[in-house]
């Protein structure tokens, strides 16, 4: 079993990289840079004039647009992940997650004629798990959005990119993704078999009892995928699901919250299952843990924090960071009749990055109304090595 990284930092001059919503890293880096097993020091974040956008209730949602970036919230993700197979069987897991945070609520001037003045800051992670071998590659790569290093824009097409790593728009519900590194690397298409699903309240998540302290959430939760995959200079031709997750927002998490579980699920009966509980310092359940079902047509039906249970069967201790993590997972709906046993499929999926967390695939068994489902899907979890607080 291997847990291998690669960190790349990228820019032309001095560049202020805004990693957390408490602190700014100064890099002075004249050419790209790689780096293993390096730390990470703040400053104190610099005060900014003005105020983002909050999510404060309801909106209207227009595709493709609402794909693409919403620059004036402070804080934004596109989450890519999937399981793939060979035609022979052999299984992978995969992670394509691009950040964007803005470092003022304006947008700077452009009037000194520089390409390298840059309002908004990309980071993003490529991950892939050899479900055969054991072995957890991944790589952070961050860069400003200037220059072409680093960019969102809904038109002409929908687009986000980090240098050679994207997702670009080729036609109606269709995607390329791609990501190289010096490890591993993937390319995929990918078909949206659902169209978006609005998560939460009509696509309103809220995260807290403070105003604003929420996201507008939105998921495609079927992305028949297929394409390339490479391991060191071994290639595969590989199939399968994925999904992704959009949110944007100019939140934090409320005192006592320390984390989250995500859960993404994808089921042989053509559904979806997506569940977040949020961690409290305590271990106690939180009033705004929340998920939502997607049936096989695309509807959907919201759940609050009494409508479903998770409880851990199996923990796992990182031998990188000692922390402990869930492993294994039954998830009870009494209401939909619903019991799955949830496993990983590796157990060492723990990303070392500017946050350190754990992100993997995992397999689903179960009963939906009396009725033997499987599936496959991927998991989340935060605050278990370091409370998120001041991360987002």
């Amino acid at each position: 079993m291997s847990n291998v990284k690669l960190w790349k930092i990228t820019g032309a001059a001095a560049v202020l990289v805004l990693l957390a919503a408490g602190g700014w890293l100064l890099f002075g880096a004249n050419k790209p840079v790689k780096q293993t097993g390096t730390s990470i020091q703040f400053a104190p974040m610099a005060p900014v004039e003005g105020q983002f956008a909050r999510a404060e209730g309801l909106r209207e949602f227009s595709f493709p647009l609402d794909h693409g970036p919403h620059p004036d919230f402070q804080t934004e993700w596109w989450y890519y992940t999937g399981n793939l197979e060979t035609v022979e069987g052999r299984r992978f897991g995969y992670e394509l997650t691009f950040f964007r945070r803005a470092l003022t609520p304006q947008p700077e001037s452009a009037d000194d004629g520089s390409d390298w003045r840059a309002n908004q800051v990309y980071l993003a992670h490529f991950a892939l798990s050899d479900i055969e071998t054991q072995e957890f590659h991944y790589q952070e790569n961050i860069s400003r959005g200037a220059a072409g290093l680093a960019g969102s824009k809904s038109a002409p097409v929908y687009e986000v990119w980090l240098e050679d790593w994207s997702v670009r728009e080729v036609g109606a519900g269709r995607y390329r993704l791609n990501a190289n590194s010096e490890s591993h690397g993937l390319e995929l298409e990918l078909t949206d078999l659902k169209g978006p699903i609005l998560q939460g309240d009509r696509g309103y998540s809220q995260k807290g009892s403070e105003n604003g302290n929420a996201s507008y959430y939105i998921s495609q939760t079927r992305l028949e995928s297929s394409g390339k995959l490479r391991i060191g200079e071994e290639i595969w031709d590989v199939n399968g699901l994925s999904w992704m997750d959009h949110e944007f927002s100019t939140s934090a998490l409320s005192a006592g919250q320390v984390g989250w579980n995500w859960f993404a699920i994808q089921l042989d009966d053509g559904s979806e299952l997506m569940l977040f509980t949020l961690q409290r310092e305590n271990g106690s359940l939180d009033p705004f843990n929340a998920g939502t079902i997607i049936k096989t047509d695309g509807t959907t039906r919201a759940l609050g924090s009494a409508d479903f249970k998770i409880d851990v069967r199996e923990t796992w201790r990182s031998p990188h960071s000692g922390a402990e993590y869930p492993a294994e997972w039954v998830i009870t709906i009494p209401n939909e009749e619903i019991r799955l046993n949830v496993k990983s499929l590796m157990p060492d999926q723990e990303l070392n990055t500017f946050i350190t967390y754990w992100e993997g695939a995992v397999e689903i068994q179960g009963e939906r109304n009396g009725v033997p489902v499987s599936g496959f899907g991927y998991v989340e979890l935060t605050g278990y090595a370091q409370s998120m607080q001041g991360k987002f």
